[in-house]
C-alpha cells in the first residue's frame, strides 16, 4: 500500500462513480482479440528489505575501490558533502524551474550567484543560467554566433571533444550551417593555425577551439582569437574540464565561451546529468540561448532577483526565441555553485595545481605524445590500448581512452588523466605492472644510480 495508496474499498468507489461493478469492464471497448487474459510474465513481489539487499549486491558489483585514470570530458574528482546535503533540500530537490519568481527567490538567488561566478571564471560579462551539458551547450553557442554574424559557416578544430563536434553536426544538419573542420598539429597536439588560416572565409560565422583540448594541451587561444576576428568571426572557446580554470588564464579573448561544469562536484552517473554554460560578451546577450537571472528592487526597496531574460518560445514570440531549450538544469548547476563557494577562488587555484602536480608527475615516468604544454591529461603512446585496459582492471585500475575509436592516426595512443583522486601508487602500479613494456621503449636510459624525474 505503499506504493499503490488505492485500497480495493477505494478501488470499488471509483468504479461505482463510473457506474461499473469490475476494472475489467474499464477495457469492454476493446476487441477481444487486443485484451490480455493472462497475468503479466514478472516476477513475484518482494519486501522492501529484500529489494534494498538485492540493489546492495548489484553495487557491489560496480567498479568501487577502484583507481581511474579515465577523463576524456568527465573526470573523477572529490565531491564535498556539503553538496548533497544543500541540493537534497526539499525547496531545491523538489522544485522543477523558477516559473513563479515571487515564491522562489532561493533558486532565482542560488541562479543569479552561479551566473556571477561563471562570469569570474570565464572573463566573460553575462552568463545564462545553465545549459543541458557541454555538448549541446557548443551547437548553441555556433546558432548564437550565426545570429549574431548573419553568417552562417563554422569552423571546429578537430582538437575539440569529438562527441562535442558529432553534437553539432546534428545540430547544424536542419541549420542550413555548414560545418567544416580543421586540424592540430602532430607534434604539439595544438590546432594548426595555418589550416584555420586557409579555411577561414567572409563567410564564417564563427571559429571554435577548445582549451584544454581533448588531447589535454593548452590550446592557441589568443592566435585563434586573432585569425577569427580578422576575418569577422566569432571565436567559441570550449572547455571541459572546469577545474583548469582555477590555474589557467581565463578564456577572455573569446567572444563565446560553452563548457561543462562536471568536474565541479557532478557525480559522472554513468554520463549525466550533467550542466553545460555558456557565457558571452554584453553585446551579444540578446542572442544568448536560455534564461538569465537578474537584480532588481521589489515594491518595498528591497534586493530581489526575476528572470530578466528568456528567449524561448514560452515567453517571447515565437519566430523571435533563439533556441528550443526549454529549461535550464538548476538543480546539478547549484551542485556546481555549492562547490565553487565551498572551495572559493584559492581553494579552486590549489585544487588545479594538485591536479595538475599529479599529472605530470604520471607524465614523468612515461612520454608524452604531444609537445604541447597540458593541464591533467596528456596522450601516451602504447602498445594495444585495449589489450592494457583489461591488464590494468586485473590491478583494479581503470586505465585511459583507447584515441583510435575517434582518430584512426591515433590508434596506438591513450589519453590519461590524472586528478586530485590518483594517488601515486596507483601511477606507480599503471608505469610498473601494465604500461612499462610499452613504454620502456620511450623512456631515456638511465645512468647507474640515476632514478626516473
Amino acid at each position: 500500500m505503499r506504493y499503490l495508496p488505492k485500497s480495493d474499498s477505494e478501488r470499488r468507489q471509483m468504479l461505482e462513480a463510473c457506474g461499473m461493478t469490475s476494472p475489467e469492464e474499464l477495457f469492454s471497448h476493446l476487441p477481444e482479440a487486443v485484451r490480455l487474459k493472462r497475468p503479466l510474465d514478472l516476477a513475484a513481489g518482494i519486501s522492501e528489505y529484500e529489494i534494498v539487499d538485492y540493489f546492495r549486491r548489484r553495487a557491489a558489483e560496480n567498479a568501487n575501490g577502484y583507481a581511474s585514470f579515465l577523463g576524456a570530458g568527465v573526470y573523477h574528482h572529490f565531491r564535498p558533502v556539503l553538496v548533497d546535503a544543500v541540493v537534497s533540500r526539499g525547496e531545491f530537490l523538489t522544485s522543477y524551474t523558477p516559473y513563479q519568481a515571487e515564491i522562489s527567490q532561493g533558486t532565482l538567488t542560488a541562479i543569479f550567484e552561479f551566473q556571477t561566478m561563471i562570469c569570474q571564471l570565464t572573463g566573460m560579462d553575462v552568463a545564462n543560467a545553465s545549459m543541458y551539458d557541454g555538448s549541446t551547450a557548443v551547437p548553441e553557442a555556433a546558432m548564437m554566433a550565426a545570429r549574431s554574424t548573419g553568417r552562417k559557416r563554422v569552423l571546429i578544430a578537430r582538437a575539440v571533444h569529438p562527441e562535442y563536434r558529432e553534437v553539432l553536426r546534428t545540430y547544424a544538419r536542419h541549420q542550413g550551417m555548414p560545418v567544416e573542420e580543421f586540424g592540430y598539429l602532430p607534434e604539439a597536439g595544438t590546432i594548426d593555425l595555418e589550416d584555420l588560416d586557409r579555411k577561414i572565409d567572409d563567410l564564417t560565422a564563427a571559429v571554435v577551439v577548445q582549451s584544454p583540448n581533448f588531447f589535454g594541451i593548452v590550446d592557441q587561444v589568443k592566435a585563434a582569437a586573432e585569425i577569427a576576428h580578422r576575418r569577422g568571426a566569432l571565436l567559441i572557446v570550449v572547455f571541459t574540464e572546469a577545474v583548469s580554470l582555477g590555474l589557467l588564464e581565463p578564456p577572455a579573448d573569446a567572444d563565446i565561451v560553452a563548457g561543462e561544469l562536471q568536474s565541479f562536484a557532478i557525480s559522472p552517473s554513468y554520463g549525466g546529468p550533467f550542466a553545460g554554460i555558456i557565457a558571452t560578451r554584453e553585446k551579444f546577450i540578446r542572442q544568448m540561448p536560455g534564461r538569465l537571472v537578474g537584480q532588481t528592487t521589489d515594491s518595498r526597496g528591497n534586493r530581489a532577483f526575476c528572470l530578466t531574460l528568456s528567449t524561448r518560445e514560452q515567453h517571447i514570440r515565437r519566430e523571435k526565441a533563439t533556441s528550443n531549450i526549454c529549461t535550464n538544469q538548476a538543480l546539478i548547476a547549484l551542485m556546481a555553485t555549492v562547490f565553487m563557494t565551498v572551495y572559493g577562488k584559492q581553494g579552486l587555484r590549489e585544487l588545479a595545481q594538485q591536479n595538475l602536480a599529479k599529472a605530470h608527475y604520471l607524465a614523468g615516468r612515461l612520454k608524452p605524445r604531444f609537445s604541447g604544454k597540458f593541464f591533467n591529461e596528456f596522450v601516451v603512446r602504447v602498445d594495444k590500448p585495449d589489450k592494457i585496459n583489461k591488464a590494468l582492471l586485473k590491478k583494479k585500475i581503470i586505465g585511459g581512452l583507447p584515441l583510435g575509436r575517434f582518430y584512426p592516426e591515433l590508434a596506438d595512443s591513450m589519453l590519461l588523466c590524472a586528478t586530485e583522486m590518483s594517488h601515486r601508487a596507483d601511477m606507480d602500479t599503471l608505469v610498473a605492472q601494465a604500461l612499462m613494456p610499452a613504454a620502456s621503449a620511450l623512456m631515456p636510459t638511465l645512468l647507474p644510480g640515476e632514478v626516473p624525474a
